[in-house]
């Protein structure tokens, strides 16, 4: 009765978002306002990539819905941010004895009837006294029902709000750590353009991007994998910084971080251009401060010149993740949106950046 209740009170939610846009959305001149991209779905709101918080997003109104993918042990495409488990489930309640050496639970280690098993809350930390919220504002840990979800629940979910409601919101899915899953002896990138393609996307008529950390995989996704399956998706080339550990790989028997320095120096975004249609930078890196205030560096504009998009990540409107630089999310989302001149952005919180873009489209 309770999942019932969310699931009726999650659609009127879409019903009152979308009256509200629709008197300040301006079909003809959208595309001038930076795409707004729900990352995790409203993951401020509720637990991170689970349907609820995509259906949340939904009637947020976004322009795209986030999905970062990994594989079970049986080849299901899990909508979850890491490989790991370990701080978004009970995995370590259910399944105390499945940790690997390291002491991580891997997903890869679990077929999709274990996953789900398991209950999902909102992200956490290990502490001394048990986990710890990672975010001490948002939704409170291990209360209400949430699970893990597949690529094809979620498609089926923003397809079928697409046709019972009529709007055409996109997926943005992501391919979490390929070198991993080749690590595994499982090819995500081919499983995940099937499934893609299995579902309609297939090029850019479609609303989709496709994202991943992974400069080589990307590579050969755009030159052997998508020709071979008669597709041809906008791929989006994510920049991390060296130190994070997105990519690791072996160099004289050691394993080490990938180089991602070279992707924003001299040749690099010619190189990117080769293959991608976008680039998604940590948001500081598009940006410098002069004295105590923010400004634009040139990375945007190099960016243009090769026509590649730019979509930062993340923007959270959370007191403690708001930059210094700025005295509120609005100002933070001007900054974005006409000083850097982005043309997307991430954001956990989709209703406040759709209110703010709508409400300044409307008085311009």
């Amino acid at each position: 009765m309770f999942k019932k209740f969310i699931s009726v009170l999650l659609v009127l939610f879409s019903i009152v978002a979308s009256l509200t846009c629709a008197e300040t959305e301006n079909a003809g001149s959208k595309s001038k306002y930076p795409l707004v991209i729900a990352h995790r779905g409203a993951s401020a709101y509720l637990p991170e990539h689970t349907l609820e918080a995509k259906a949340l997003a939904y009637g947020m109104r976004p322009d795209y819905i986030e999905q970062d993918l990994v594989l079970s042990k049986d080849n299901h495409l899990i909508v979850m941010h890491d490989i790991y488990l370990d701080s978004t489930t009970d995995v370590a309640e259910v399944f105390p004895n499945r940790a690997r050496e390291d002491g991580h639970y891997y997903t890869i280690d679990f077929t999709l009837e274990e996953l789900k098993r398991l209950k999902v809350s909102e992200s956490f930390i290990m502490g001394e006294n048990g986990p710890q919220a990672k975010y001490p504002h948002r939704f409170p840990l291990w209360k209400s029902s949430f699970k893990l979800s597949t690529f094809e629940e979620e498609i089926e979910l923003i397809q079928g709000l697409n046709q019972s409601l009529g709007y055409d919101i996109g997926i943005y899915p992501e391919i979490k750590k390929p070198y991993f899953h080749h690590w595994e002896g499982k090819d995500i990138a081919e499983i995940a353009l099937k499934k893609l393609k299995q579902y309609g996307y297939t090029d850019d008529r479609q609303k989709v991007f496709l994202q991943c950390f992974d400069a080589e995989e990307l590579q050969r996704i755009k030159l052997e994998l998508m020709p071979a399956l008669g597709m041809d998706l906008p791929l989006v080339q994510l920049i991390a910084a060296t130190d994070w550990g997105e990519k690791l790989i072996q160099v004289n028997g050691t394993i080490q971080n990938y180089d991602y320095d070279w992707m924003l120096e001299k040749g690099g975004l010619d190189k990117i251009a080769t293959y991608a249609d976008s680039i998604g930078p940590w948001y500081p890196m598009l940006m410098e401060i002069k004295g105590d205030r923010p400004r634009a560096n040139n990375v945007v504009r190099r960016a243009h010149r090769r026509q590649l998009q730019v979509h930062p990540y993340t923007f959270r409107a959370d007191p403690e993740k708001l930059p210094e630089e700025f005295d509120s999310f609005n100002q933070f989302l001007h900054f974005a949106a006409y000083q850097l001149r982005v043309d997307g952005l991430f954001t956990d919180h989709p209703d406040r950046v759709v209110s703010y873009l709508s409400r300044d489209r409307s008085n311009r």
